[in-house]
This record gives structure tokens, sequence and C-alpha cells, in this order.
């Protein structure tokens, strides 16, 4: 979560560094000092973020604007307060997160969701079955697969990310005891990359990535509408379903009254196209997918944790394969 330099930097360049610091200078002093003391030390390092973050600041609240006129509720329009709120709860996450690599978050404090028996395909996959594909967002605290790992009877969770940080942060979850959640630093679609992820979905494997963040090197997107306006949305998940013909599930994780609330759902059974249907085949599932993250944005509105500027379309262009919806 820190400042950028300038509206065109990504913000894998940006953000994710932040992120891992503040991290690991997180988990020593939980380890140090406990939970309580550690509390309002991170709060106050939130405060200065928040501070001296105005770009941060005007992309929050943007998005709070623009969920208010999306959804007609005047009580979700900005204020210096709630954009505030936000930031505190982006702080209030990270403690969540390491607890959860701690494993203080237990399973009588996690209500699941799971209308399509998601969990039960989890399960089966850990007897023999082929794993499927969990696409999460950065709503609420996607760190929180590692109970999602426990609701499926320890099925390994491949996380693929594009921050260059994997090595520091698969450490941290080492030291802290989670062996269940491996993350995997994704740069490009190879056939080495498809091979091996592959490979895993065989051995029962799970995949996990996120579908709302563009990637540093990403050569493919599509812009749909997001809460009223046009929005670049990453078609890396949903390649990776078609190429390795495996169902999607969504995957949310929301803290409500203070309790977290996991929401899973099947969202492609079989994917499958040929050349001449794929273009339209992605840009209708990340339409449906943006539609299905606009309305999870209601129910925990100050969740949203993307500091960037989310909205910013750069002019389409043949380089970057850009595809409009």
């Amino acid at each position: 979560m820190t400042e950028q330099g300038t509206d065109k930097q990504h913000w894998a360049a940006q953000k994710e560094r932040g992120s891992f610091w503040l991290m690991k200078l997180t988990a020593l002093g939980l380890r140090l000092l406990g939970r309580r003391p550690m509390t309002p030390v991170l709060y106050g390092i939130v405060l200065y973020f928040f501070v001296f973050g105005r770009r941060a600041r005007r992309n929050v609240r943007q998005y709070q604007d623009y969920l208010a006129q999306w959804s007609g509720r005047r009580d979700l329009r900005p204020t210096l307060r709630s954009v505030f709120g936000q930031f505190m709860a982006f702080g209030e996450s990270l403690l969540d997160r390491l607890d959860a690599w701690h494993g203080k978050l237990k399973l009588d404090q996690v209500t699941l969701h799971d209308p399509d028996g998601v969990r039960e395909r989890l399960m089966k996959s850990r007897q023999g079955g082929r794993g499927e594909i969990l696409v999460g967002t950065h709503l609420g605290n996607l760190e929180v697969c590692r109970a999602l790992a426990e609701l499926g009877e320890q099925v390994p969770l491949n996380v693929l990310v594009h921050t260059p940080n994997v090595a520091h942060f698969n450490r941290l979850q080492s030291a802290a005891g989670d062996h269940q959640l491996h993350l995997l630093q994704v740069s490009e679609m190879d056939a080495a990359l498809m091979l091996d992820l592959s490979q895993r979905l065989d051995r029962g494997e799970w995949l996990a990535i996120a579908g709302d963040r563009v990637p540093l090197q990403d050569g493919r997107r599509v812009v749909v509408d997001f809460l009223g306006h046009p929005a670049p949305f990453p078609q890396g998940p949903w390649m990776l379903a078609g190429l390795l013909r495996c169902p999607v599930n969504l995957m949310c994780c929301l803290k409500i009254d203070g309790r977290y609330q996991i929401h899973l759902e099947s969202f492609i059974d079989a994917p499958a196209w040929d050349r001449r249907q794929r273009e339209a085949l992605i840009a209708g599932w990340v339409q449906r997918y943006a539609d299905y993250l606009a309305r999870k944005c209601l129910l925990a509105p100050r969740q949203w944790f993307n500091f960037h500027p989310y909205w910013h379309v750069d002019e389409p262009s043949r380089a970057t394969g850009e595809t409009h919806a």
C-alpha cells in the first residue's frame, strides 16, 4: 500500500513490495509482542500511509463513489471517515492473515457458504480426484485460503501470484507452520508452466488465482463494465481454465460482524472453446465475474483492498491484445 510515483506505475511494482515488508515487520512484532500490543503499532503504520498516500486515498474515494452510484446507496458515498475506514480494514486484515498462518484462525471462527458443494469436491480430490481452479479476489482477505485448506482436509493449494517476493512470502508462511499453501510466481504462460500446473491438478492439488489483478507483464486483458465504469481485468485465470480443461470456482473471504465468511460457488463446469470462440467466451466470463464482484462489494464495502487506480484504462492496442466487452 505504498505511495505511487505516478499513476502509470504498475501496482505490482510498488504495492506488493510494500506489503511484503509490512508483513515481515508485523510478523516479527507479533512474535515478540503478541497481537494486542501490535494492533496500535500497525494502525499507526496504516495512519502514516493514509496521511501521505494521496493517490491511494484518491483511488479509494473513487471506488467508494462508483459503488455508491452503481448501487444507488447514498450511505456508501465517500467521506474522509469512510476512506480512512478502508485503510484501517486493510491493517486489520494483515493481522488476521498472520493469525491464519499461525493457526489461530480455527474452523469454528469461519462460516462457510457453499451451495454448490465445492468443499465436497475438494475432499474428493484428496482421495484421487483431479484438482480444480479457485478464482479469488482482493475484496476481503484472500490469504484466509489456509482456513479453506483445512476445510478441504489438507488439500494443497497452489496460489498463482505476480509478485517477485514469492520466496520471501513462502519463508514467512513456512516459519509460521503453514505448509499447505504454496505461492507460485507466474510471469508468463509458457509450456513448462502449463505442464507443471497440469501435473499438480492430476495429483489432486488445487490452483488459486486472483481474478481482479492485471499482471505486470500482461499481454492480454479484457475491459468490461465494473460498478458502471470500464475496468481492465486479466484474461489469465480464464485462459488457464480453457487450456487445462479445468472447472472454475469462485472464492471470496469477507469479515462480517467480526467473523470470516468464505463464499464458494461453481462458475464454469467444463471450459472449452475453438479459436473463433475464445475471445468472446472469455469476455463473457470476465463480465460475469465483474458482476459477481460488484455484488460482493455490497456485503463488505470497505474491504476492497485495491489501492491503485483500478479504473485507469489505456488506449486499446493490438500489442497488448486488449479485448473490449
